[in-house]
């Protein structure tokens, strides 16, 4: 995965601190060379970084004195869309939503829900495809912003880096809800699974039925969801008191699915670790790949080997972790709702889940 320019970096290191209340207004930014310093970057770089902060109307400068947090009114980045939707009046009736891909079943039914409840409550849904492109990703929010959207729904991308553009929707208190994943330390509104209790309970069933050596197979953790998904896992060996072997840990890279080499980097896996009697898989693509990998292996699924994924996977044998995908969508309809009509209490819902065992 490419990084981020170092002088991007800078910014979103800023914009993160001022979102989460490390800086606030009339707060000192450190210097153009404190900066440089600290980030191992040229006067220049840190330089050209403030110089976008300020441009947006997030920091100003004093003559002698230095760079600072500016004041609230200061902030023009979302003022004209704020007269937009600032009252019920102005509204347009319209709300975005922001998906990374359509390629399951799952991605469908969210898709559903959604619009379900919003034509219930009287909007109209625009629908946009990311691609799991973070650049995609802001390109749709600027475009929602300049159509005058009411509210915007985001399921995030697949990402180690907070998309700026968010947390700029954060900052200024625009009508946000994110679902399925949230953002750390970012105060937000957010709705998602409980990943923590139902990836413990799952992979407690596992170990309740004798099995010692389970595999877990994930996406790299470099978001909320997978995260989760991971504590959940430790969690079930911790409530036994029992240790993990992370020998058995395969955490694909994201490059790696992107571009079809998941099914093969795990075929390589569990060829390497022929004592695997379990697997648990953070979302049925990898779900998939896995049962592929282990038909090719000639393990017969669940005899051989034990399968349970997030979501119905549709293959014969494997269990899996329902999300109340119907719940999630119209709590996230409420909380966008409630922004939209002037009340702002930014906070994450958890909905339960539900364990499928396969009989």
């Amino acid at each position: 995965m490419k990084s981020l320019p170092l002088y991007k970096q800078i910014q979103q290191d800023i914009r993160r601190m001022i979102t989460i209340g490390k800086l606030r207004e009339g707060d000192r930014i450190p210097s153009e060379k404190e900066l440089a310093d600290t980030y191992h970057v040229s006067q220049i770089t840190s330089k050209n970084a403030l110089i976008g902060l300020m441009e947006e109307g997030l920091l100003v400068r004093m003559q002698g004195k230095g760079t600072f947090v500016a004041k609230q009114q200061e902030h023009a980045t979302f003022e004209v869309y704020k007269e937009e939707w600032n009252g019920l009046n102005a509204r347009s009736g319209r709300i975005g939503l922001i998906l990374p891909t359509m390629k399951t079943k799952v991605d469908q039914r969210f898709l559903n829900y959604i619009e379900k409840y919003a034509s219930q409550y009287g909007f109209e849904l625009m629908l946009r495809i990311t691609r799991e492109s973070q650049e995609e990703e802001s390109k749709v929010i600027s475009a929602f912003l300049q159509q005058g959207v009411d509210g915007i729904i985001i399921f995030p991308v697949e990402n180690e880096m907070y998309n700026d553009s968010i947390l700029r929707l954060s900052l200024d208190r625009f009508p946000l809800v994110l679902i399925d994943r949230f953002l750390k330390e970012v105060k937000t509104y957010s709705v998602s699974s409980d990943n923590i209790n139902g990836t413990c309970e799952a992979v407690s069933g596992l170990l309740d039925k004798g099995h010692h050596s389970i595999a877990f197979i994930s996406p790299e953790i470099t978001n909320s969801v997978t995260d989760e998904r991971a504590q959940g896992f430790e969690q079930a060996y911790l409530q036994r008191g029992q240790s993990i072997d992370k020998n058995i840990w395969c955490l694909l890279p994201l490059d790696t699915i992107v571009s079809g080499q998941a099914e093969d980097s795990i075929l390589q896996f569990l060829r390497d670790n022929p004592h695997i009697t379990a697997v648990f898989t953070a979302n049925t693509e990898l779900c998939g790949y896995t049962f592929r990998a282990a038909c090719q292996l000639n393990k017969a699924i669940p005899n051989d080997l034990e399968l349970i994924t997030f979501d119905p996977p549709d293959l014969p044998g494997v269990s899996y972790i329902r999300q109340n995908e119907d719940e999630m969508c119209k709590v996230t309809l409420q909380l966008l709702l409630e922004q939209i009509e002037g009340k702002y209490e930014a906070t994450r819902t958890i909905v339960p889940v539900t364990v499928i065992w396969n009989k």
